[in-house]
């Protein structure tokens, strides 16, 4: 079943935030452990996202600069990105799978998770409230020798995704994965245009990577980056 549109706002939290604009040189704003939808909400729409090293010790944070990526321009994938987006055999979803993506991304990443399961059950529920979404890329199931193609019917193995939280016209990405060769490129490109046709004028991704860099992401200072989140969560945008 999609999420409700418009998103149902949960009751207030109870949590408040510093203001990250008076955070100086700090990046870690807070420390807590409360992942309900509403204490979620209120941070994105603060500019501060949840960094977990533990359930018990769960850094808020608010990083300078800000990594994003701009909606506002024609994107300039690469050649090769731009080659496999045209021929790709794969098929390509919106809120299909929100549990499969974030799991995903939480068992595929080698290097540790921050995505504990206490964060899989909160931000699950912003996604059945509506606020959260996933973009997924699917592969049709592997045959082996002896498979009836009558009983596998259309069943489809999940290679790739994206979720996000997005708040009118702001997306905040969290994480992305891949089974196969550029299925997050794959995602991350397809969400992109969704986002630029849906409305949205925020693409944030948070801390900028090498990968995030290939992909067209740069870096604004923390106060452009606050002053554009209040702007873009009064706006509306739709993910679809």
């Amino acid at each position: 079943m999609p999420p409700p549109y418009p998103p149902v706002e949960p009751p207030p939290s109870g949590v408040r935030f510093p203001d990250p604009g008076r955070a100086g040189a700090r990046e870690i704003v807070a420390i807590g452990s409360d992942f309900s939808p509403s204490t979620l909400l209120t941070a994105y729409r603060a500019g501060i996202f949840p960094w977990p090293q533990s359930k018990r010790v769960v850094p808020w944070c608010s990083p300078d600069p800000r990594a994003v990526f701009p909606l506002t321009d024609e994107p300039h994938w690469s050649r090769s990105l731009r080659r496999t987006l045209r021929r790709h055999p794969f098929r390509v979803s919106v809120d299909e799978d929100f549990l499969g993506v974030i799991r995903a991304c939480g068992e595929t990443r080698a290097e540790g998770t921050w995505i504990i399961p206490e964060l899989v059950a909160g931000y699950h529920q912003l996604h059945q409230l509506g606020w959260a979404h996933s973009l997924e890329v699917w592969e049709p199931a592997p045959r082996e020798p002896g498979d009836d193609p009558e009983a596998l019917g259309g069943r489809e193995v999940l290679v790739g995704g994206i979720y996000g939280v997005a708040i009118g016209g702001l997306f905040a990405g969290e994480s992305m994965f891949h089974a196969r060769t550029d299925c997050s490129k794959i995602a991350f490109a397809s969400l992109v245009e969704r986002l630029r046709r849906g409305g949205y004028t925020l693409f944030d991704v948070q801390v900028l990577n090498d990968h995030l860099v290939s992909l067209g992401c740069v870096e604004i200072p923390r106060a452009v980056y606050l002053q554009r989140v209040a702007a873009a969560i009064a706006r509306p945008g739709r993910l679809a």
